[in-house]
């Protein structure tokens, strides 16, 4: 059994990928998409790279440097590759329900690779919170089908892999060096777009630039290192990428508190919904009525560092 309370960290996570929403649209006034990429996690591998340095922090053995690799790409390269080309596409509204099915996908991935298993108290939890989503994106927008969707269903697949692959790391690394070494390999594959980035650097205003550092400390960097630590405190992975069901509500939040968007009827409808969900799922795991059966036969205490 992990030992620790993960849901501070998790709070602290989809917080972080929440403001993303707000400072993306900033840094797009100026940006390409590609090179917003790039640029967001080369701030963030540049602080993590100070961190690693000043803490002399272990770099991976050999034999893991894979799933470093195969981590950077499914939550970072790959990623942003799939999710652009998907929303490019598809509404806004669209592209943010058809992500949120993340959580749903990291559960039966969990099932199926660490035997992990829900009640039904929680499937019921994550359906409610999945109508919120639908209420808060699509009250005033429409759903789109054409290839867009299959694109951004392929990104909820990579994030569900993401997870699924830093619960793995964090079995025998940290949770720092876990979210910050897939950091680097993500970044070092999103070096192809150096040559654009250089271009469109040329006359950012001070906004745009304060909101490209600011994604690549929050949202990247502190955001990535909060969620590894949650998945590396939790008993089981679906616990905490559940919060994620949070981060449509949230970044409306957020974008009332920063941007002073007023958050129209559906948001707060939508909001309460998602957030019965997430009580309903944690009263789940608890025992009230149906708690979450852990049975990942596969797993083994972290080791000591």
């Amino acid at each position: 059994m992990k030992n620790g309370n993960f849901h501070p960290y998790a709070c602290v996570a989809v917080i972080g990928w929440s403001m993303a929403y707000v400072y993306t649209r900033i840094a797009l006034q100026h940006f390409s998409a590609y090179s917003l990429g790039f640029l967001r996690y080369l701030i963030s591998s540049g602080g993590l790279a100070l961190a690693v340095a000043l803490l002399k922090t272990e770099t991976p053995k050999k034999k893991d440097l894979g799933l470093f690799a195969a981590s950077g790409a499914v939550g970072f390269s790959l990623y942003v590759i799939v999710f652009n080309i998907g929303s490019a596409t598809v509404t806004g509204a669209t592209g943010s329900v058809i992500v949120s099915t993340a959580p749903v996908v990291t559960a039966l991935l969990a099932r199926v690779i660490y035997d992990e298993r829900l009640r039904a108290l929680q499937w019921i939890a994550i359906v409610i919170e999945f109508v919120g989503v639908l209420i808060l994106t699509l009250g005033n927008g429409t759903f789109t089908v054409n290839m867009g969707v299959l694109w951004l269903s392929l990104a909820a697949l990579l994030l569900g892999s993401y997870n699924l692959l830093q619960r793995r790391l964090t079995r025998s690394y940290t949770a720092f060096q876990a979210s910050a070494f897939s950091i680097f390999a993500g970044t070092l594959m999103l070096a192809v777009f150096i040559p654009s980035s250089i271009r469109e650097m040329p006359g950012v205003t001070l906004s745009q630039f304060g909101a490209l550092v600011m994604l690549g400390v929050f949202p990247g960097a502190v955001a990535y290192v909060a969620w590894s630590k949650a998945l590396e405190r939790a008993d089981n992975t679906s616990s905490v990428s559940n919060y994620m069901f949070l981060t449509p509500f949230l970044a409306a939040l957020l974008g009332f508190l920063l941007a002073k968007e007023v958050p129209d009827s559906s948001t707060l409808l939508g909001g309460t919904v998602v957030l019965t969900g997430v009580l309903l799922f944690n009263l789940g795991k608890s025992g009230l009525g149906s708690g979450i059966i852990r049975q990942d036969r596969r797993a083994q205490a972290p080791a000591e560092r």
